[in-house]
């Protein structure tokens, strides 16, 4: 089964990655449809022709599994048992997998294991259609993307990355409309590079900013320079060279040692990040001042490039100003005490780092009404041998039974 699906696949529109799948696993005795998520995390909808009908993540057990990491078992007027599988891959999640039960097919642990395979390899696939498959990007859109938006989200890495190391997660919203901010990581060896953006203004003009300044870094990451200071000079650089009104941007430039624990930041004119151990979070990470990027630095001012020793277990979490400065009807900002209650709520409750930016996004959203004013992002790392499986606990409990 696997292997049909691996050697269809080469052949196979997004569009038609349902029934590619159902028909592989139709000789089991099985069923099964692909339901995709939206960018916002909202929306489970189906890819190709289906009876089945798009459902909301929260408040459905398709929403739950995808939420948890679970597979979870239901009923089908029609179907009977439904098993519903998380579709996740190297951590991101793109949705969920309905597989129906045939007559005669035992729900053990066995079969669990098996559509998590399947699921493993359906997310890969997915994740190689969306590239030229403008159906699939529409799915996972929800609605038209600006055009500054289109081309930020297509230079973005995977939402989640995860290693048995270190899980990092990243979050945009507004989706549709996301400009100035963005996100990236690298992973190579037993490091990680790690970076938040925020340009100012909140139009094409952002958008290219925020470009400029990731294609900065990351041709100089990819040429081989590793100090962060020479990466955010080459930055500076490329946005100052274009021609037109002066722009910037702030940013958090991180290097993570994921053996040793050592982290390495420059904060360029952005909010300090967060420093989460043992469920509390213990302090802002501390930092001198740096121009924002493509702001010329005064020549007695040298960058200073700051060390913090984790410990396991240690989160942290950057964010960018339109998350505090959310406001609700009256005003009132959503500010640094509730992003940090909200996240110590998050490490007490074991939850998985995308799980826990997604209803943190989710609370900022109902403060300021379900519409953000600004754009606001998150990005999470957890420096934790174990968080990868609380991505997936299900699966990992049901094995050590």
């Amino acid at each position: 089964m696997l292997a049909r699906v691996v050697d269809e696949a080469h052949l196979t529109s997004g569009d038609q990655l349902s029934a590619l799948v159902d028909g592989a696993v139709r000789p089991l005795g099985l069923g099964a449809d692909v339901l995709v998520a939206d960018l916002a995390q909202r929306v489970l909808t189906p890819v190709g022709t289906t009876a089945v009908a798009p459902l909301n993540v929260v408040g459905t057990l398709a929403g739950h599994a995808y939420q948890m990491g679970e597979i979870l078992a239901g009923t089908d007027h029609s179907d009977g048992v439904v098993l519903w599988t998380p579709i996740a891959g190297g951590g991101d999640r793109t949705g969920v997998l309905r597989v129906a039960l045939g007559e005669g097919v035992v729900d053990d642990l066995e079969l669990r294991q098996r559509l998590w395979t399947l699921a493993g390899l359906v997310n890969y696939i997915v994740t190689t259609k969306l590239a030229y498959s403008d159906r699939l990007r529409r799915l996972r859109s929800a609605v038209p993307l600006s055009a500054a938006s289109e081309l930020l989200w297509q230079l973005l890495p995977p939402r989640t990355f995860a290693t048995d190391r270190v899980v990092v997660s990243a979050l945009l919203e507004p989706c549709a409309r996301v400009a100035g901010d963005a996100y990236d990581y690298n992973a190579e060896d037993q490091v990680v590079d790690l970076a938040v953006f925020d340009a100012a203004g909140h139009d094409i003009n952002a958008c290219l900013t925020t470009a400029l300044a990731i294609t900065g870094i990351r041709n100089g990451r990819r040429a081989g320079e590793t100090d962060l200071v020479a990466l955010a000079e080459r930055a500076d650089e490329l946005i100052i060279a274009q021609h037109g009104p002066v722009q910037f941007a702030t940013a958090v430039l991180t290097r993570l040692d994921t053996e040793a624990g050592i982290l390495e930041y420059l904060i360029a004119g952005h909010p300090a990040p967060l420093l989460i151990r043992g469920g509390q979070v213990v302090k802002e990470l501390p930092a001198p001042a740096r121009a924002p990027l493509s702001v010329r630095v005064p020549r007695d001012e040298v960058p200073v490039v700051m060390r913090e020793q984790l410990e396991p277990g240690d989160q942290v979490l950057m964010y960018t100003d339109g998350i505090t400065e959310a406001r609700d009807a009256d005003g009132e900002f959503f500010g640094e005490k509730r992003l940090v209650e909200f996240a110590e709520h998050a490490a007490a409750a074991q939850l998985s780092a995308p799980e826990t930016l997604r209803r943190l996004l989710e609370a900022v959203l109902d403060h300021q009404g379900g519409k953000l004013q600004d754009d606001a992002s998150l990005l999470l790392v957890d420096w934790d041998r174990g968080a990868h499986a609380r991505m997936f606990p299900g699966l990992a409990h049901q094995a050590r039974s």
